[in-house]
């Protein structure tokens, strides 16, 4: 995982409609090798990149319960 600058305009990102009302969001943009994490309430802040590997084994331990949010 890297922190980069979010500077491209032409990333498509997508907010979960789950935590829409909550506050506490992040968005989600898909590239070909990548996935790029960033925080809805801050959009020009950093930008997490993770490859696509790690983006799926943090999902599947997210969902497993291994990871949860205090």
């Amino acid at each position: 995982m890297a922190t980069q600058p979010n500077l491209d305009p032409t990333f498509i990102w997508h907010k979960s409609s789950v935590s829409a009302s909550a506050g506490e969001c992040v968005e989600v943009a898909r590239l070909e090798s990548s996935v790029l994490v960033r925080d809805s309430g801050d959009r020009s802040g950093p930008v997490l990149a993770f490859t696509s590997a790690q983006w799926r084994g943090l999902m599947r331990r997210i969902k497993s319960g291994e990871v949860v949010r205090n």
